[in-house]
């Protein structure tokens, strides 16, 4: 192990649990060993997942929320007593390692619940509310400290929790901690004075303007979890730690309105002022540890942070308040190794808190002590597989019923709590395989069919291994995408695998092979406007074989068009987005927390875009253009960059594999890597 990482590996106590190490894995919606959104089960597949973790020397291991009163069907999770009995056989298992695990409790979403059309329906519609009630209270699942709007939608506004519902969720915790302790759980966290959930809905002013004991002053605000770790405490003993995960400060200007870093703003939620006397004061209350970020979900890219996001975006905050208390301080958020170890150190962190690498690469720990860090699969931020609730105008939640029960999944690593359809299996026969194209989707399929124990070689026509991924990884916050090329390369080139660079081929007849993988990507759209020909492919930009001007006009607002007026603003230059929708980045798959990020950088910076705008034509001069109402006008530019999609490009019929079958991102192409990998 490098020296720079000692400090990581240091013993430290939270009450009197002592943990082995300082890698904390925090916390993620599908991870929660009592099941997700679906009524509250001891979950096999979770179970599998964290006890992996464990063996993978984790130092403390936080399951993914646990709601405290099941979203569907409404049952309190205390009443599900054949489910601990489950749960204490589990901990049997787990303490054969030197992990320990903390189970988080969560009162629940409040105004942060990601509303979908049906719950759209049931908010808008009294008699269909009533009917779909014993399955989906949505009334109840919404309620908030006050009344307020919804994160996601203003069809389902939030009401006023009653004083009747808040004593009965702190007497549900309690009950809930107990049969945790009784099940050798321990310790558990209570979810959440954090990320603008239901409980710091009522910590905020902004979210909180009751008039009872609940509301107005900071004694009133953040009495509710005062009250629960109170009465946890008084159940279990004061010795059964109980920890609170934290949002130091809140970073948001408004409703749907967060601040970026370096912004200049008002802060409506938690400022550090607030901050630094309500960490003693939850402190004194009898929390034994704070699970530290920063963010609501009206500032969901400082919790959730995407690429663009700085590393270790949350630790100077969160170093700050660790000089209020005299309780251990962790932090997540982009976290390095390099950086959270000097911090321990140095006595200004007591863990590093890490979420998502854990679904990339599991064994990202044991790698780091073994010096082995660039078998390292990185995690690139994306939120494809793991928290891909997107919002855009006009759409509340628009992603699918399967993610929105099974969170925590990986573009990356489609094993990442798939054990049952992802795995890999020795081939009852070894074959030839030839896979044509070496992009992400190539590069896959190829790895996953050698490690089953095929013969492959891999013909790329370009010479260099990466595909299109090379363009996307290669803006300057694209990092984590850049090393995950160059971890590919390593992996292919520690595998039985032949490649062949500046290798066209045109006929697959020609090849030796008992099996072709065609995965030949995808090919630009082509604009069909006078003047067509004078725009430069997205491409074309992003590998620099085309020089842009000053002031560039985009054409396309979807994810690549808006990461490359990012681009362009960080270099300098004035980008000018044109987009026929009525919102940026209007797609499936793209997670909130990364699309408001650029959707609030582009309003802040006052990035000149033009909504539900068609392009008519490309002049010398820049482009006309034309508006919802049919006005058109023209817009001056340098150099006008087409960024309008792909469609797919397949050499022959066959086994399809990434764009060549259906353009996507890197889950659709990983994903379908393997499909067809493990039937090879």
């Amino acid at each position: 192990m490098k020296e720079i990482y000692k400090p990581l590996f240091t013993p430290w106590k939270i009450g009197n649990v002592e943990i082995s190490n300082r890698i904390v894995m925090t916390s993620m919606g599908g991870t929660s060993i009592f099941g997700w959104m679906e009524p509250c089960h001891f979950d096999k597949e979770a179970a599998k997942f964290l006890l992996d973790k464990a063996k993978n020397n984790v130092g403390l291991v936080l399951p993914g929320i646990a709601p405290i009163r099941d979203p569907m069907c409404g049952r309190w999770l205390y009443t599900n007593k054949g489910m601990f009995k489950k749960l204490k056989k589990f901990m049997v298992e787990f303490h054969k390692t030197d992990s320990k695990m903390f189970v988080q409790l969560t009162a629940g979403f409040g105004r942060s619940f990601a509303i979908n059309d049906l719950m759209e329906k049931a908010g808008s519609n009294k008699l269909f509310g009533l009917l779909l009630k014993p399955i989906l209270d949505v009334d109840f699942l919404t309620r908030s400290a006050s009344p307020n709007p919804n994160r996601w939608s203003d069809k389902v506004p939030s009401k006023e929790m009653t004083k009747k519902q808040i004593n009965k969720m702190i007497m549900a915790f309690a009950k809930t901690a107990k049969l945790c302790k009784d099940a050798g759980v321990d310790g558990v966290e209570i979810h959440a004075v954090h990320e603008g959930y239901l409980l710091d809905q009522f910590t905020m002013k902004y979210t909180n303007q009751r008039t009872d004991e609940y509301g107005g002053s900071f004694e009133n605000r953040y009495r509710f979890p005062v009250e629960i770790v109170k009465a946890i405490k008084k159940l279990c003993g004061d010795d059964y730690p109980v920890t609170l995960r934290y949002s130091v400060v809140s970073k948001t200007k408004g409703f749907r309105m967060g601040a970026l870093p370096g912004e200049k703003y008002v802060e409506v939620g938690r400022d550090m002022e607030e901050s630094e006397r309500a960490a003693k004061y939850l402190q004194d209350a009898g929390y034994d540890m704070l699970n530290c970020d920063n963010g609501t979900y009206d500032a969901w890219y400082w919790a959730h942070p995407p690429g663009y996001m700085p590393q270790n975006c949350n630790l100077e905050e969160v170093e700050h308040i660790k000089k209020f208390v005299d309780i251990p301080v962790v932090c997540a958020g982009r976290m390095t190794p390099e950086v959270a170890a000097k911090a321990i150190a140095e006595g200004k962190l007591d863990g590093m808190g890490v979420a998502r690498q854990f679904l990339t690469d599991s064994s990202w720990v044991k790698k780091l002590m073994a010096d082995k860090e660039e078998e390292i699969r990185p995690c690139i931020c994306c939120h494809n597989g793991c928290f891909n609730l997107c919002h855009y105008n006009g759409v509340s939640n628009d992603q699918d019923l399967g993610d929105a029960i099974h969170m925590a999944r990986c573009a990356l690593n489609p094993e990442t709590m798939q054990s049952k359809k992802y795995y890999l299996k020795p081939a009852k026969k070894m074959k030839n395989i030839a896979v044509i194209g070496g992009g992400i989707g190539g590069m896959e399929v190829a790895r996953v069919a050698a490690m089953r124990g095929h013969k492959v070689t891999i013909y790329e026509k370009s010479s260099e291994l990466g595909g299109v991924f090379i363009a996307a990884a290669a803006p300057s916050f694209k990092e984590k995408d850049r090393e995950l090329i160059e971890w590919y390369k390593r992996e292919i080139n520690s595998l039985p695998i032949e490649v062949k660079l500046n290798t066209e081929i045109k006929d697959i007849k020609s090849l030796n092979a008992d099996k072709v993988v065609i995965a030949t990507g995808a090919k630009p759209r082509v604009l069909h406007v006078p003047g067509a020909e004078k725009t430069i492919e997205a491409c074309e930009y992003l590998l620099g074989k085309k020089e842009v001007g000053n002031k560039v006009v985009i054409v396309g607002g979807g994810l690549t068009g808006c990461e490359i007026a990012y681009d362009l603003f960080l270099k300098g230059k004035t980008p000018i987005i044109v987009e026929m929708k009525s919102d940026l980045i209007a797609v499936k798959g793209v997670c909130l927390a990364n699309s408001s990020y650029l959707r609030d950088f582009f309003a802040l910076n006052k990035v000149e875009t033009h909504l539900e705008t068609a392009l008519v034509k490309v002049t010398d001069k820049g482009v006309v253009v034309k508006d919802k109402e049919g006005k058109e006008f023209e817009i001056e530019a340098d150099s006008v960059i087409s960024s309008i999609g792909y469609v797919p490009s397949p050499l022959a019929k066959g086994k399809l594999v990434g764009d060549c079958n259906e353009v996507g991102n890197l889950r659709t192409v990983i994903w379908g890597a393997w499909d067809v990998a493990m039937k090879l």
